[in-house]
């Protein structure tokens, strides 16, 4: 009897172990009726402001601007916090720049368009923004220097190096002129990797030049710069008319906003139309994306 008893409990055991393992799997796996987790970038985020006009989820009346962003949505203040959050969550969308995506991620087409170089620069991929630099008044000799290293053939190498497009129309050699000094530098979180390559680049060049950055937001740079505080502002938006009469504008490369989801979610490719409703939350479920 004992026997049988512990016969039983072995068999039940197994069973047990195989039951399990098949539960767990089954709950992992990306359901279309669960709720969409919409991730977005905060307030001050210049992809935010970009995306957000973009998709019209930003939407202007008279002289009042209203951002209709879905309640709940999760806000991160950097490029890798919103990667973190769709890479652990399969049912999230989020929106980085195309020059940050990487595997760890899914960057889907929008309007039957894939988010490639090509397809900003020709235009077919539609959510797309300016990378600037912005200065105010007349630049010192080496704020000069440096911008004209960003728009040279080297900067447009460097540009190209990272995924973006090049802002520079006619682009010329750069040669050193054994300038010394730092130069400030404040804004965009999206802009700063390129920005940081910029830096050592032309450091390479100019030895005796050093760097202060600090990454804090489009708008933020925008207002470092206007105030004078910093020698430029990165910005991954556009200017805004009141910042247009006060700044400098260099427009430094141009950039696709990637709409991005967890690698596990089977759709590839999704509507601008849809993007908006999600965003603005009259599409709450995968199964409701046509």
């Amino acid at each position: 009897m004992n026997r049988r008893k512990i016969l039983l409990f072995i068999i039940s055991s197994s069973v047990l172990m195989l039951i399990v393992p098949g539960c767990s799997k089954k709950s992992n796996e990306f359901n279309p009726d669960k709720e969409i987790t919409v991730v977005a970038r905060d307030a001050a985020s210049g992809t935010r402001g970009a995306f957000h006009e973009i998709m019209n989820i930003k939407v202007k009346s008279k002289d009042a601007e209203t951002d209709n962003l879905v309640v709940g949505a999760l806000e991160f203040d950097g490029t890798d916090k919103v990667i973190t959050a769709v890479e652990g969550d399969m049912h999230g969308i989020g929106y980085i720049s195309l020059g940050s995506v990487s595997d760890r991620i899914k960057a889907v087409s929008v309007n039957g368009a894939a988010p490639t170089e090509e397809n900003v620069k020709n235009g077919s991929y539609v959510v797309s923004r300016p990378f600037l630099l912005v200065t105010k008044g007349d630049e010192n000799e080496l704020v000069k220097d440096f911008l004209e290293f960003c728009q040279s053939l080297r900067g447009q190498e460097i540009t190209l190096s990272k995924h973006y497009i090049p802002g520079a129309e006619e682009a010329n050699e750069y040669t050193a002129k054994g300038l010394s000094g730092t130069i400030k530098v404040a804004g965009s979180t999206s802009v700063s990797p390129l920005m940081e390559k910029m830096q050592e680049e032309y450091r390479s060049l100019n030895p005796d030049v050093t760097f202060e950055m600090q990454s804090n937001g489009s708008s933020q740079g925008i207002k470092a710069a206007m105030d004078g505080s910093y020698d430029i502002g990165m910005s991954s938006r556009e200017l805004k008319e009141d910042e247009a009469k006060e700044l400098n504008r260099h427009l430094m490369a141009i950039d696709g906003i990637a709409v991005i989801v967890n690698k596990n979610n089977p759709i590839n490719d999704i509507s601008s139309k849809d993007i908006t409703k999600i965003y603005t939350g009259e599409i709450s479920t995968w199964s409701q994306v046509e």
